[in-house]
Parts: structure tokens; C-alpha cells; sequence
């Protein structure tokens, strides 16, 4: 017996151009540098959008990877095995060279490029991003020691994928993963107790990593005590010999989110390995990669912001409630605009980043910059992550509280950037040492901020407080989080108000800057909401086509 119609239900958001649809990605591609990458960045957003990916990002979460660490005969073989779609994702983003593009196109904006298609990737699922953004950061580590760079960057930076789990002379492309952290220890990587010890031409290690990102991977970087202190260390999969090297998996980790990557407890049973960079400055030579990390860390959040963004906005328009439309509702509108708007803020942090690691590689004052912003906008945009995600889910009411809904996907992997890649309070006093103890940073950050001073008085008072608060050195630090949130703001605001929209900018300055409270869907009258939510509607380029 039939007992209802089904009406007012909303349609899934696939089959739509990811690029098309986000102005502000479109707008921050141009403005920093990366025109030139423009319709393969387009042709990569409609891949993205597409039902076919999205799907694979569902199968990919919901059958999460699984460790054989022996096989049927009992041999150890530290095996992690995969559902096919990740694969797939792993293919997709690699090929499109979101781990080795920027290292090996010298075209200017081939970076900022890099992060945009980044943006989109990580909006399809965000897991299989680990082993990609790892990847891609390795190389300026392994730079440090030009050999193993020479032996292995081709393979690193080549735009293909092999997930097989043979040795590494045996394939074409390779995948880097990361073991710092002990149990001991966590973000205080001094405490590590692995030791190193010289055997011939390379070392074998001892010890064990409580966090080894990402396991399937055919190269680690890896700190390890040897005679000269805390050194890096490049560990293979297999040893020379063609055996598997003992870097024995002892459980994957059952986290709140990021379910379809792996995430891993090891031991090292003597494993053999090549040493990275200047004895005893291992901290020094893994922290490039660690910074390359971090810029993705920002991009990745961002992208969580904005996948959030869309799903709201999209439910809004079709979905009905008390005679209209959600998004006809003045109160709803509030809401999606001001998260559109941290949606916009949060990608032009991104992508302004993007253009100083690109521009630092010849230029000091940007290197300075990139330095210190990173830093600033790992602590604000990752934090500002849950609360955005949060508020996109209860745009849906109790349809995106359910597992089936990609928000449920999108509310556990929110907080995963804040704490990856050090916390909110490793973040903020990293801030404070890079101001103290390297010189350029501070005035390459004044300078950028500098640059939209004129634009709005509301900004320039800002901008005079914030930087004036530093002067009191003796609460720096118990005052650090507020410091550091004060010059994330100002930043996003100087971006913004430079940039093409000046609809933007204004309300950024006003709602951030001016109107004393950050909850979400407390915009002022005078700010242009039909404005803001265009921007991010997600079917905004078929509309228009």
C-alpha cells in the first residue's frame, strides 16, 4: 500500500563543474599568478564535479584500507591493502600532478596551479590526499642531499601511479610517506629514542613510530638519533637486496575521520636506510617538507570549507520550508554568505601562499613571507574548519546527520589539518619563534599587510593594533593564539581587499574586522548576500552556459 509521495527531497551535487562553479577559485588562479594553467585547471574541476569521482570518494571512505602483516605461510610482508577507488583516486590525482607538477613545469604559476586543482581534488575526498601532498613535499627535503635527489626525484615527480607492493627499482613512479613522531614524544620530536647506527654505506634503524603516515608508500623520510644527533633518514619499502625491509606495521589507527588512508604504527627491526642532509640537523632538513605539508594543510581546509559551502547552498536551492525556498529565506541567506565569505578568505590565503613559495625560490622577501604565513594560516583556516563544516551541516537540519550524506564524511575530516602537522599551540608558538629568530619574517609579513593600507580605515586600525600588540614581548606567548588569529585576519583582509571583487573585500572587512563577534550568519544589513552566495554557487557555470 502506497502511504506518501516523495517530493522536496534533494538531488545529489554531482555531475557539475567544480572550477565553473567557484568564483573565487577562478578569480584567485588569476590574480596569483596561475592564468596560464587556467583551462587545465577547468578541464580538471568538470573531472572533479563529475558523478563517476565523487563515487570513488564514497567507496574509498566506506571501505577503508585494511594491513595483512603476514601471509598465509606466516612470513611478515607489511601489506595494506586498498579498495579499488582508491586507487583510482590516487591515479587520478597523480597523473593530473598534484605530486610532482611544480617540480618539473618551470612555467611561472605551475605551484599556485598546483594548489588549485589540489582545491578540487580534496573536495572529491580528502584521505587519499596524504600519501599525494607527501609525495610532493618530499622532493625540497630530499634535496639536501643531491644523490638521493638524482636517484630518486624522476620517479617522485613522475606523473603516473603504481600501487603494486614491489621494489622500488622495479616501477616507474613512487609514492613518500612520513614517520616523525613517537608515543613518547608526539610534536617534541627531540624525545624520539629511534637510534640510527652506520652499516656500510647506509644505517640501520631501531625503534618505533607512533604515527607512520600513509605505509603503503615506497620511500619514508624519518628522524633517527645518530653519533652526530637528530638526523633524517630515507627508509625504502625494500632494501637493496630485494627484501622487504623491516619496518614492521604493528596496527593501523582507528581514527574519527580520514578513513580511507592509513595511518600506522611501526617498528624498525633494523631497517635499512640512507641518511638525508647535514648530520644532526635532521629537524632542519625534514622541516621543507614539513612546510610543504602545511601549505596543504591550509589548501586542504579550505577545500572542506568550500565542498561545505556548495552542499549548503545547493540544498538550499531545492529544498523548501514554510512557502519558500531555504535560500529565500533572509536569515538562511545570512548564513550561506557568511560562510561563503570564509570560504573566499580561506582559498586566498591559500593560494597567496602558493605564490610565495613559488616566488621565494628567487626572491628572499617572499620565502620570508611564505615562512611566516603558513604558519599563520595553518593555525586560523584549519581552526576555522570545524566551526564552517558544522554550520554547512545544519544548513541541511537532520538530512546531513546522517552517514549516507557526504557532510558526515565532510564534519569528521574537519578537525584532521589542525592537529596534523603540529596543533593549534605548536602552530601559534611557531609564529612567535619565526618572528624572534629569523629576522626577514616579520618585515616580509608588514609588508604585505602594508600593501592594502588606504583601502579601508577600518583595516589600517586593525592592522596598527595588531602589529602594535607584538610589542609587549612579556605575555607574547600566553597571549599567542589571539596574536596570531589578529594577523591571520588582517592577512585574508589584505588580500582581499586588493583583489578583483571589492563586494569581498568590504563585507570581509566588516564582518571579521569591524562587527566583534565570528559566529556564522550574523552579517550586517549592508552587506551584499545575493552577491556572496552567487559566488559559490556551485552550478553557477551551467547556469551561465
Amino acid at each position: 500500500m502506497k502511504t506518501h509521495d516523495v517530493f522536496n527531497t534533494v538531488p545529489p551535487l554531482w555531475d557539475y563543474d567544480a572550477f565553473g562553479g567557484d568564483d573565487a577559485l577562478r578569480d584567485a588562479l588569476e590574480r596569483e599568478g596561475g592564468g596560464g594553467f587556467r583551462d587545465a585547471v577547468a578541464a580538471f574541476g568538470r573531472r572533479t564535479g563529475s558523478a563517476a569521482l565523487i563515487e570513488h570518494g564514497r567507496l574509498a571512505n566506506e571501505h577503508p584500507p585494511v594491513v595483512r602483516i603476514f601471509d598465509r605461510g606466516g612470513r611478515r610482508i607489511n601489506a595494506v591493502e586498498f579498495h579499488p577507488s582508491y586507487h583510482a583516486l590516487m591515479k587520478t590525482s597523480l597523473e593530473a600532478g598534484l605530486a610532482g607538477g611544480p617540480w618539473t613545469d618551470a612555467r611561472p604559476g605551475a605551484l599556485v596551479a598546483r594548489v588549485a586543482k589540489n582545491h578540487l581534488m580534496a573536495q572529491v575526498e580528502a584521505g587519499h590526499g596524504c600519501p599525494v601532498t607527501m609525495t610532493f613535499a618530499a622532493v625540497p627535503a630530499l634535496r639536501h642531499s643531491p644523490d638521493l635527489a638524482a636517484a630518486f626525484e624522476p620517479k617522485i615527480t613522475a606523473a603516473a601511479y603504481d600501487g603494486r607492493n614491489v621494489p622500488h627499482t622495479e616501477k616507474a613512479a613512487l609514492t613518500v610517506g612520513m614517520a616523525m613522531t613517537e608515543k613518547q614524544g608526539g610534536s617534541d620530536v627531540r624525545a624520539n629514542t629511534t637510534r640510527a647506527t652506520a652499516d656500510g654505506e647506509g644505517f640501520r634503524l631501531s625503534g618505533h613510530k607512533w604515527f607512520c603516515s600513509a605505509p603503503m608508500c615506497d620511500l619514508f623520510l624519518t628522524l633517527a638519533y645518530d653519533d652526530a644527533g637528530l638526523s633524517c633518514f630515507l627508509v625504502p619499502r625494500w632494501q637493496p637486496d630485494g627484501t622487504p625491509n623491516p619496518m614492521n606495521v604493528q596496527r593501523l589507527k582507528d581514527k574519527v575521520g580520514n578513513r580511507s588512508n592509513a595511518s600506522s604504527e611501526i617498528e624498525y627491526h633494523g631497517a635499512w636506510a640512507q641518511r638525508v642532509g647535514e648530520p644532526g640537523r635532521g629537524v632542519r632538513t625534514i622541516i621543507d617538507m614539513v612546510a610543504h605539508t602545511r601549505l596543504d594543510c591550509i589548501n586542504g581546509s579550505a577545500a572542506l570549507i568550500r565542498h561545505g559551502v556548495a552542499q549548503a547552498v545547493h540544498h538550499a536551492q531545492h529544498r523548501s520550508a514554510f512557502k519558500k525556498r531555504l535560500i529565500e529565506h533572509p536569515l538562511m541567506q545570512n548564513v550561506l554568505a557568511d560562510l561563503a565569505l570564509e570560504s573566499e578568505a580561506a582559498l586566498a590565503l591559500a593560494m597567496r601562499m602558493a605564490r610565495a613559495y613559488e616566488d621565494g625560490r628567487a626572491d628572499e622577501e617572499a620565502a620570508a613571507l611564505a615562512r611566516i604565513g603558513t604558519a599563520i594560516g595553518k593555525y586560523w583556516v584549519c581552526k576555522r574548519t570545524p566551526a564552517a563544516v558544522y554550520e554547512a551541516m545544519e544548513c541541511h537540519g537532520g538530512n546531513g546527520y546522517v552517514e549516507e550524506h557526504p557532510m558526515a564524511r565532510l564534519y569528521r575530516e574537519a578537525p584532521l589539518n589542525s592537529i596534523w602537522e603540529g596543533s593549534g599551540n605548536v602552530i601559534c608558538l611557531d609564529v612567535l619563534r619565526a618572528m624572534a629568530r629569523e629576522p626577514a619574517t616579520l618585515p616580509a609579513l608588514t609588508a604585505e599587510l602594508n600593501a592594502a593600507r588606504g583601502i579601508d580605515r577600518r583595516y589600517d586600525t586593525w592592522v596598527d593594533t595588531t602589529l602594535g600588540a607584538l610589542d609587549d614581548v612579556q605575555t607574547l606567548e600566553l597571549r599567542a593564539r589571539r596574536v596570531v588569529e589578529r594577523l591571520a585576519l588582517a592577512l585574508q583582509a589584505s588580500i582581499l581587499l586588493r583583489g578583483e571583487k571589492s563586494v569581498v573585500g568590504e563585507a570581509f572587512v566588516a564582518a571579521r574586522l569591524g562587527a566583534g563577534h565570528l559566529n556564522f550568519g550574523t552579517l550586517g544589513p549592508d552587506i551584499d548576500r545575493e552577491a556572496l552566495i552567487a559566488r559559490a554557487d556551485p552550478h553557477r557555470a551551467s547556469a551561465a552556459a
